[in-house]
């Protein structure tokens, strides 16, 4: 099965730039082993959904530590039986166009 989530979390009493606190996430999730993809707007992760769900968690603590207000979104896609959608999703379109 394969849990694939675009996660943004950020905190909002931090000033106008957040990338200090951003790459903290993002090394939470490289650390993690899953499978993932840094965008402008947000990090794909794709694994099991215990797995995804428990990065989220961290994620959230770790930015609880020191911030008052946090901002997270969370859009997920399951599909049973499948692997590797962060990168196959966005070659199947390429393909078509």
């Amino acid at each position: 099965m394969s849990t694939l989530i675009d996660l943004a979390i950020f905190p909002l009493d931090k000033g106008g730039s957040v990338s200090p606190y951003v790459s903290r996430m993002v090394r939470i999730i490289r650390d993690s082993g899953l499978s993932y993809k840094l965008g402008p707007m947000g990090t794909s992760i794709e694994g099991e959904w215990d797995e995804v769900m428990a990065v989220v968690n961290r994620c959230f603590h770790e930015l609880a530590k020191d911030c008052e207000r946090i901002y997270l979104t969370i859009k997920s896609d399951y599909r049973k039986g499948t692997a590797g959608r962060i990168a196959g999703k966005v070659k199947s379109v390429e393909e078509k166009l």
